[in-house]
């Protein structure tokens, strides 16, 4: 586990996953037949609790600039410049509940956003990196 700075707020659109965690790899999919990783996207997920407990989770993709605007279902969010914790993860399919253990450890943190988020940062088919939002 690591400190980490985003420098620059990032525009991403967002897909809600059907339920948490059966619905994450049905809305994966979706969102990749409509944005191919081959247009050089970048993809994100992040998740947080909603008020009845359940987990509310969105995957998301940073359009490039030839993908013009999303159809309406998909939610504009913006990734916070700051300080985040975090942790990276290879070869996750091999081992998913790697990530929610790296979650549970990272919202330990004495400094973790009141009104912050589990994102997770896909850097290729096989790795990423989970992060949470700490106070500036």
């Amino acid at each position: 586990m690591y400190h980490t700075t985003i420098s620059d707020d990032t525009l991403v659109y967002c897909l809600k996953a059907s339920s948490f965690p059966n619905g994450v790899g049905a809305v994966y999919d979706k969102l990749h037949a409509e944005y191919p990783p081959e247009g050089g996207r970048s993809y994100f997920g992040r998740s947080r609790p909603a008020p009845d407990g359940k987990i509310t989770y969105m995957a998301a993709v940073k359009l490039n600039d030839t993908d013009g605007i999303p159809p309406s279902e998909y939610e504009r969010f913006t990734i916070n410049k700051g300080r985040y914790v975090a942790k990276d993860i290879g070869n996750y399919m091999a081992n998913l509940p790697a990530i929610g253990a790296a979650f549970a450890e990272m919202i330990r943190e004495p400094d973790v956003a009141p009104d912050g988020y589990c994102l997770e940062v896909y850097l290729s088919p096989t790795a990423l990196t989970c992060m949470v939002k700490l106070t500036d």
